[in-house]
């Protein structure tokens, strides 16, 4: 019975992103499956590879493995972008606009329009713009980028919710794609997505940038976010998450300490130039297994060995046919032999007292220097390979060994062995007796500081009923005061007010009958009311 690989059926596809213009159109996404797993489904747009060129010369900042293929044209932009797609064949070119950064150069927004324009008319291939995540100022760079480079569909990055509004409306107006950047999240990946479409931006014109962590500075995190993000677009038809995704990562990678080292620094990690290639390798097919549409790389042979991985897997072949790593510097190697350090071959020491005497091990044969290795030679390449350069890195100092001890009498063994007890058991009790010590000054340090603390809060108590007391009577005495006072305004204004009494005349109710007379005298009493 033949083998049958077992296939997953895919609710969902990733959408068509299609940027650049005229003869430079590139379309991103398309799948209907996981990354390259075409026995299940169909990738009509293999991931694509970009290479970074930065707007100012970066000669002091970048390591000299990554500098040197580019060392004739890093002053000029627009030369650098037509080397990159020219010789070493980029697919897209991605224009990190460093000297904007408020806190760097702060470069105005014109003079990096003017240089984003100069590159997109020197080639023939789609442009990224890549901003410097401070949103106000991206804002204001990004949109006049938008003006100068219109009718050319540049993909604008990062678009992040703090500038999305002014960066994406101007994207609509003049037709460019919109990168939406988030900090390495599912759900605000979806939701900076959602806000972009409630503004008008199609999700035909967004391409998702989850963030890029470097290897071994986050990337299994990053990795992880991405392959949830693929995973609900196509098994959970998630609509807002079925956009291209888009990798940063050659600026994360080379900015890495291990990157940069020299084989000083790094004797142990190998030749510089390799390790940096391989660093940006590695981490370039995570990402594309993880779900990358596009990675961002800087070294020329980063790229070729991409592509050849690439079409490997779209396509089949042998890995093996892929050439080594072509290097332009001279091979670095660190002498191992000369830093390892010496072989212990002392085994065993003297025996402990209280024990049984042990015989003496007889002595083991001095080692022999060890002979240096032959510096390793570099495979024969077609081409003239540069020189290799060893570098030697200063051994450590040999041990001396110390002269063979006469074997000593048992009687004097035991005496050394009784002294050695005897300074141990003295060092212990000093020690006891010192622990003590310490242990009651600290207890009198904290009982003296108990009762300070506790004269101080009573005294503090005391001095608070004191206050409170004397404010109280105080408070009583001025209450007493002014309600005499009060009673004595009444009393004056009583006196004031109440009419003189007077008796009603008998003669008035003379010949009244008895309710007549009730009646009069009710209204007499309402009067003086």
């Amino acid at each position: 019975m033949a083998f049958q690989i077992p296939k997953q059926s895919y609710s969902g596809s990733i959408r068509e992103v299609v940027i650049g213009a005229g003869d430079a159109v590139i379309k991103l996404g398309g799948q209907t499956s996981f990354p390259f797993h075409t026995f299940e489904g169909e990738m009509p747009n293999p991931p694509k590879i970009a290479m970074e060129v930065w707007d100012y010369d970066p000669s002091e900042e970048w390591p000299k493995a990554a500098l040197e293929p580019f060392k004739d044209v890093v002053s000029s932009p627009e030369a650098w972008a037509k080397k990159c797609v020219e010789e070493y064949g980029a697919d897209l070119i991605v224009l990190q606009l460093k000297s904007t950064d408020p806190n760097g150069m702060d470069r105005p927004a014109e003079e990096a329009a003017e240089v984003a324009k100069k590159v997109a008319d020197a080639i023939n291939v789609p442009l990224v713009v890549w901003g410097t995540a401070n949103n106000q100022k991206d804002e204001e760079v990004l949109r006049k980028i938008c003006e100068v480079c219109e009718g050319k569909n540049v993909a604008l990055a990062p678009v992040e919710e703090g500038c999305y509004k002014g960066v994406g409306a101007t994207a609509l107006a003049y037709h460019h794609t919109v990168v939406a950047s988030t900090p390495i999240d599912v759900n605000l990946a979806k939701q900076l997505n959602i806000l972009l479409e409630n503004l008008g931006v199609s999700l035909d014109n967004i391409i998702i940038d989850p963030t890029t962590g470097g290897l071994g500075y986050g990337l299994e995190y990053s990795y992880s976010v991405m392959e949830r993000i693929r995973m609900a677009a196509l098994t959970q038809e998630d609509d807002k998450l079925q956009s291209p995704i888009i990798s940063n990562l050659a600026n994360e990678i080379w900015k890495c300490k291990e990157a940069g080292e020299s084989i000083e620094d790094a004797p142990t990690m190998g030749d510089p130039e390799k390790r940096g290639i391989l660093m940006e390798v590695v981490a370039a097919v995570c990402y594309l297994m993880a779900g990358a549409d596009v990675v961002i790389l800087r070294h020329p042979e980063s790229v070729r060995m991409i592509r050849s991985f690439i079409d490997l897997m779209v396509e089949g072949g042998m890995a093996t046919d892929i050439g080594e790593i072509s290097k332009l510097l001279p091979y670095e190697e660190a002498d191992l032999v000369a830093i390892s350090p010496e072989p212990n071959l002392e085994f065993g020491g003297e025996a402990e007292p209280a024990k049984k005497e042990v015989k003496k091990a007889p002595k083991q044969p001095e080692a022999k220097e060890k002979p240096k290795a032959p510096p390793k030679k570099a495979k024969p390449k077609a081409e003239a390979k540069p020189e290799k350069k060893v570098v030697e890195l200063k051994p450590k100092e040999e041990k001396k060994e110390k002269p063979a001890e006469k074997p000593k009498p048992a009687k004097v063994k035991a005496e050394e062995a009784k002294a050695r007890a005897e300074e141990a058991k003295a060092k212990a009790e000093a020690e006891a007796k010192a622990k003590a010590e310490e242990e009651a000054r600290k207890k009198a340090e904290e009982e003296a500081k108990k009762k300070e603390e506790e004269a101080k809060r009573k005294a503090e108590e005391e001095a608070k009923a004191k206050a409170e007391a004397e404010a109280k009577a105080k408070a009583e005495a001025k209450a007493k005061a002014d309600l005499e006072e009060l009673r004595k305004k009444r009393a004056k204004a009583k006196k004031a007010v109440t009419p003189e009494r007077k008796e009603p005349e008998v003669a008035a109710v003379a010949g009244l009958s008895q309710l007549e007379k009730f009646i009069a005298y009710l209204d007499h009493i309402h009067r003086r009311v």
